[in-house]
């Protein structure tokens, strides 16, 4: 090969490189400008809700949901049911925080700020967990009607898919808005066993499992739906009657988990009151500070016990 073809053909080769690269970059950029576009769609659709309430803190939201946190937190938003963004409950957060740190701080003594915020955000994730828990609780009680409903439909020769589409009109929240993302999920691909094990995960409980264990193996092995069903509606029935007896015998053992350690910051309370400044003293020493950090190290473990003394699974 002499030396004009191959200037020829390296002159060839450059030529193409570039025009790849221009190619892969007018790519890249039409892509990054079709993702802005759509995140520009979604945070304006965001803006007003279904009751047209307006979002708050959409910046904070934004940049809140790139993160993990922001994604752990929009799952346990979503599995609370609170009309809530994540960017709106952190700043929320954020508030409560600096709120009760003053107040510690201005009540007690200096040190307690600290102290009082991280009790703020120990008390958002209790929140968090309580609305979870009651939503759960809500979505058992439901269960016998939910499996009644699908009984009946099966029954009248529906599907299990339609019968499920069915329950989610006629059930109220969260039955109701569970199963329609459940029914959603169906209509775009999805199978009955990962639409119901995702419902599964969201909203945690032996009976939903029971129940989703009972549909998944009578879809997939095509046994007798609805004679399982009218069983698991009786059995349903008995535990949610356990349950709230369980509950009820309960309740004062609940009641005495957090009053041991509101007693705890009543007499800080009250041994500020009695001799103004008593706290600040205190706590101006490492030793003071440190017993101090060990009595509330000790409510905490006294609340823990009690819970986990009190905690009855069925």
């Amino acid at each position: 090969m002499d030396l004009s073809a191959l200037a020829q053909l390296t002159t060839g080769i450059t030529l193409l490189t570039c025009l790849l690269a221009v190619a892969g970059v007018q790519t890249y950029a039409s892509g990054r400008a079709r993702r802005a576009a759509l995140e520009d769609r979604l945070a304006h659709a965001d803006q007003v809700t279904e009751g047209g309430r307006k979002r708050h803190f959409r910046g904070l939201d934004r940049r809140l949901r790139r993160t993990a946190l922001g994604r752990a937190l929009q799952l346990r938003l979503a599995a609370t049911g609170l009309d809530l963004t994540p960017g709106e409950f952190f700043a929320g957060m954020l508030t409560a925080v600096a709120a009760l740190w003053l107040v510690g701080q201005a009540t007690l003594a200096p040190f307690f700020g600290p102290i009082a915020g991280l009790l703020g955000i120990w008390a958002a994730v209790q929140f968090l967990n309580w609305q979870r828990q009651k939503r759960i609780e809500r979505f058992i009680g439901q269960l016998p009607e939910l499996a009644r409903i699908l009984a009946n439909a099966t029954q009248a020769g529906l599907a299990l898919r339609t019968a499920i589409g069915m329950a989610a009109e006629e059930l109220e929240a969260p039955a109701g808005e569970e199963l329609s993302q459940v029914a959603d999920q169906l209509a775009i691909g999805h199978s009955m066993e990962d639409a119901l094990g995702e419902l599964a995960a969201r909203l945690p409980s032996r009976e939903l499992v029971v129940l989703v264990t009972t549909l998944v193996l009578s879809n997939r092995a095509g046994g007798q739906v609805v004679s399982a069903l009218r069983n698991l509606t009786e059995t349903l029935e008995e535990r949610k009657e356990t349950r709230r007896e369980i509950r009820t015998q309960l309740s004062q053992v609940t009641m005495t988990s957090y009053a041991v350690p509101a007693l705890g910051v009543g007499a800080l309370f009250l041994m500020n009151g009695v001799k103004d400044g008593a706290l600040e003293r205190l706590t101006g020493s490492p030793v003071g500070q440190g017993c101090v950090i060990v009595a509330f190290a000790l409510y905490a473990v006294g609340f823990v016990l009690i819970r986990r003394m009190s905690r009855i699974d069925v």
